[in-house]
């Protein structure tokens, strides 16, 4: 009998900012699986706690399996950036795969993944290795979750798209290639270079986030040209006073058409 994995987004760190369906999910659970980082960001670890706390209660620390984050090398250069990530996704998946052997044929094991699964987010390819490996019978399920993207929209008050325009997410990484020419209005993640920067084009907005949903949401709206050095600063700031960053951006073509 296979092991019930679901994987529960649990939205962008704000313990309201989860469905009726992954509070369900998490009740259902006979156990907890945590990824613990390094020490700077041992407050991940705390609100996913804090959910646990405030929306399953009772004895559930007692029901929790910890897994130690495997180390994620970094590189400017592409290729060894893929190679580095290929192995950082190898090796977590060996370290699920040794602990979830432990779980009993049938238990339903919840993973709490930051924001949505299915959105930038590692733990449905770990699991999905973890399984084609050999590594132990799963049946995963999928519960969806709020993600950095739709908080941000809010926290803005905004929509994404305008009227029948495209909206394209991308990296950081892709960003520093230029600005995407087919879509108005595009999403950034994983931007750790702040590539916004080399943005050379007249008529962009920006509208940045970080620590979206919670008691420590940043935003910051604006022309470009005139806020992207005040991110920068902010930014660093905050990344600095916390330990971690978590940030998610739109970059708007201004443009005269209805929305």
């Amino acid at each position: 009998m296979a092991i019930n994995v679901d994987v529960v987004g649990i939205g962008p760190g704000n313990t309201d900012q989860i469905t009726v369906e992954a509070i369900k999910a998490l009740r259902g659970a006979d156990f907890f699986l945590l990824v613990t980082k390094r020490r700077e960001t041992e407050e991940l670890v705390e609100i996913r706690e804090q959910i646990l706390d405030r929306h399953v209660g009772g004895d559930w620390r007692s029901h929790t399996i910890f897994v130690q984050d495997a180390e994620r090398g970094r590189s400017e250069d592409a290729s060894e950036q893929a190679e580095a990530v290929a192995e950082w996704r190898a090796e977590r998946a060996r370290r699920f795969a040794d602990v979830l052997r432990e779980v009993p044929s049938g238990a339903r094991v919840a993973v709490l993944a930051w924001g949505d699964p299915a959105l930038y987010d590692s733990t449905l390819g770990v699991l999905e290795d973890v399984r084609s490996n050999g590594g132990a019978e799963l049946e995963i399920r999928v519960v969806p979750g709020i993600s950095s993207i739709q908080a941000l929209a809010a926290g803005h008050r905004i929509g994404l798209n305008r009227v029948g325009g495209a909206v394209e997410l991308t990296t950081g990484r892709r960003l520093a290639a230029g600005l995407p020419r087919e879509a108005d209005d595009v999403v950034v993640l994983l931007d750790g270079s702040c590539a916004f920067r080399d943005v050379d084009e007249e008529g962009v907005e920006l509208f940045w986030g970080a620590y979206l949903g919670t008691p420590d949401e940043l935003l910051i709206a604006g022309p470009l040209e005139e806020t992207a050095e005040e991110v920068v600063r902010v930014r660093a700031e905050a990344k600095e006073r916390k330990g971690w960053m978590f940030d998610t951006y739109l970059l708007r073509r201004r443009a005269n058409r209805p929305r």
